[in-house]
């Protein structure tokens, strides 16, 4: 097995940012979800996959939330570069008694969109929660996972 080194450690242990200047300049792209196991009450208030609470329209809410937190992913994580997102996009939709979020982000940059579209798939999915749970404490955010990237060294699709 080839040892792997952490590209956030220096040679001495110490934590760094990555140097991308000698990178190439791509078109990079990264897709992210997260799922939330709202409870059973709060799926009951779901209506045309959308939930209203007295604090307003939380799924449009969660994706006004999810394109902020992209385009701040740089002061939430440390060493991550900061970069002009090209595009976000984030979606809501209630699959089979979840709600699911899907978010996109594209960038023509030496580094990638990963984080970013983790990044707002992870503040939608807070957003919900904070939003319902006045309702409910039975919600579980049970997963943020990368579900695509392109465009870097190597390509990523989860199957």
């Amino acid at each position: 097995m080839s040892k792997k080194k952490f590209t956030h450690v220096s040679p001495s242990g110490l934590p760094q940012m990555v140097n991308v200047s000698t990178k190439t300049t791509t078109l990079r792209t990264a897709r992210a979800q997260a799922v939330i196991n709202p409870g059973k009450e709060i799926l009951s208030l779901i209506k045309d996959d959308e939930i209203i609470t007295k604090k307003g329209p939380v799924f449009q809410t969660a994706i006004i939330a999810g394109v902020m937190g992209a385009k701040n992913t740089a002061t939430l994580i440390p060493f991550c570069h900061p970069i002009g997102l090209e595009d976000c996009q984030v979606e809501i939709k209630v699959v089979k008694q979840k709600i699911v979020i899907q978010t996109m982000a594209v960038i023509t940059a030496k580094t990638g969109v990963e984080m970013e579209a983790l990044t707002a798939a992870s503040v939608a999915a807070l957003t919900i929660y904070d939003m319902c749970k006045a309702l409910s404490h039975d919600i579980i955010i049970e997963e943020i996972k990368l579900m695509e990237k392109t465009g870097g060294k190597k390509d990523f699709k989860r199957k």
